[in-house]
């Protein structure tokens, strides 16, 4: 007989390594940055390296986190332009590639940011070929992609930023109609961290209270209350945030922090992360895209088996799609 525990984890690997905490950040912009302070301040890793092509910035940010040092754990933070300095990392985290534009998608960076990841992925397995690669870059979910190709890794051990922050912007959304903690609100965004992602209304709920059960139509057009409103507002909260301010930063650094803590800490946490979806709900496209995952010091191990609606379902295998037709026209 088959256990409950068989029936909602897939598991994909099993196999804990060991080493350091050792943290590699590639890309010193505001997103890179804003991951390291988060992962500092939260004293999540004791070593940080900083590694970027522009020195000056590099140097710059560097001093300027050391001086920090007597506020946190006394971390041992360095930065180089040479890979060498990356060497025996647990986790290496890219954020490094072009920023995206006001009102422009993430799939339309897509090229550009393969031709950078060509330069930095293998020169980080060739230090660390035990490390766990973590992408931020966008679009996400083609640059892990990009990365795990490149890599030659498993692919437990190339995994995406994903959802995870769309999932946490969902929450935080419905936490202000509802009246609750953010914390409290349980919800669910997969498939591309972009404008085709999925939110997952079959499942969201406050306390065990599934809210399609108090109201049928929830997150559909037939919703009297425009449930549906709060997807579109996840969908465009980085375009708005990008228009306010010029780039996002903190929420996505927060966010990898959290993802950087459930690999260092081997907490298995369920999070929404990239991952390879092949044979997942239906879809037979090899792309990666956003599903809840358990998250170790393995990377992937397990994959939640979600029970989502046809229409769910449907959505999903679209978003596999897109992604299939971006990374037809890929040139590695």
């Amino acid at each position: 007989m088959t256990s409950l525990k068989e029936n909602l984890l897939n598991q994909v690997a099993e196999t804990l390594p060991s080493g350091g905490n050792k943290i590699t950040i590639v890309g010193v912009g505001q997103v890179g940055m804003a991951c390291a302070f988060s992962i500092l301040a939260q004293n999540i890793s004791s070593e940080i390296c900083l590694m970027d092509v522009c020195k000056d910035k590099l140097m710059g940010e560097l001093m300027d986190l050391q001086h920090g040092s007597n506020f946190l754990k006394n971390p041992k933070i360095t930065a180089s332009a040479d890979y060498v300095e990356s060497a025996n990392s647990r986790l290496c985290i890219v954020t490094a590639g072009v920023r995206q534009k006001e009102g422009e998608s993430r799939l339309s960076l897509v090229q550009r940011n393969t031709d950078i990841l060509k330069q930095i992925i293998p020169k980080l397995v060739e230090y660390s070929p035990d490390t766990i690669i973590l992408m931020v870059s966008n679009p996400v979910d083609i640059m892990t992609y990009v990365a795990w190709k490149l890599s030659g890794l498993p692919k437990n051990r190339i995994i995406g930023s994903g959802t995870n922050l769309d999932s946490s912007r969902f929450r935080f959304l419905m936490s202000q109609r509802l009246g609750v903690a953010p914390t409290s609100c349980h919800g669910w965004i997969i498939g591309e961290h972009g404008d085709s992602s999925v939110p997952v209304w079959s499942g969201v709920n406050i306390a065990g209270v599934r809210l399609r059960e108090l109201n049928p139509s929830i997150g559909t057009a037939q919703d009297h209350e425009k449930w549906c409103d709060v997807h579109k507002q996840v969908v465009q909260s980085a375009y708005e945030v990008i228009k306010l301010k010029g780039y996002t930063s903190w929420a996505i650094g927060l966010s990898t922090a959290a993802l950087a803590s459930a690999i260092l800490r081997n907490t298995s946490a369920i999070v929404a992360v990239s991952t390879s979806v092949l044979g997942e709900h239906g879809i037979d496209k090899d792309v990666f895209l956003s599903l809840p995952c358990v998250l170790n010091a393995n990377g992937i191990t397990h994959m939640i088996r979600q029970i989502l609606t046809t229409d769910e379902i449907q959505q999903l295998q679209k978003s596999a799609s897109i992604m299939a037709e971006v990374q037809a026209n890929l040139k590695f």
